[in-house]
């Protein structure tokens, strides 16, 4: 009965177990905890003011990437509009030279045309000459007395030709 009822003999010893357990923690482990204690709360300071510094920092980061995108975006804009401007001046480009080509295709038309259009004529006067030695041979081999009818001969001979 005595663990119910304390016992003025076990309250001393605990007393003197208790002081010298504690005498030996204050000098042998109480130094090594306080200082563990300031050390872990140092670290969790230090761990919060860089958490602070690297959140500063990524705001920072933050506002730069949003300025380079910006950034980024304008060059893009004057990339594409440099772009347009050059692909118009491409097709200015293709447009005046499609229209000199067919230009010098029309003229080369026209000299040929011009061309074929003197051979045409030369060839006609040739034809004329002939058919006109011919009508005079026509005529001499007849040997008409009567200019009159020499004349008839000659105009419905012409006429037959219907030379214009």
């Amino acid at each position: 009965m005595g663990f119910v009822t304390p016992d003025y003999g076990t309250i001393f010893w605990m007393l003197i177990i208790f002081g010298i357990v504690l005498w030996i923690m204050k000098k042998f482990a109480w130094a090594p905890i306080l200082k563990a204690l300031k050390d872990r709360e140092k670290s969790i300071s230090e761990a919060l003011n860089s958490a602070d510094k690297a959140r500063k920092e990524v705001a920072g980061l933050k506002a730069s990437n949003d300025q380079i995108i910006a950034e980024a975006r304008r060059e893009k804009e004057i990339i594409l509009k440099e772009a347009r401007e050059i692909k118009d001046k491409i097709i200015a480009e293709a447009k005046i030279q499609a229209n000199a080509e067919t230009q010098k295709g029309i003229e080369n038309a026209r000299q040929q045309i011009l061309a074929e259009k003197t051979a045409a004529i030369n060839d006609i006067k040739e034809q004329v000459a002939e058919l006109s030695v011919m009508i005079a041979e026509k005529v001499i081999r007849k040997q008409l007395d009567n200019p009159k009818e020499q004349e008839i001969l000659v105009k419905d001979l012409l006429n037959d030709l219907k030379l214009k």
